[in-house]
């Protein structure tokens, strides 16, 4: 994961969402979340 390009995506997606407290949407934002870019997505290696 690159810290710089979630933390880039968060701060672009954050102001955009219409209800801050939709659990749902900030779900989404969460660094393991499967709709997040590759670039910003967190892979478990431990399997």
């Amino acid at each position: 994961m690159h810290p710089f390009y979630y933390l880039t995506y968060l701060l672009e997606k954050l102001p955009q969402l219409p209800d801050l407290k939709d659990q749902e949407a900030l779900d989404a934002l969460l660094p393991w979340s499967s709709s997040l870019p590759l670039t910003c997505r967190v892979f478990n290696t431990t399997k």
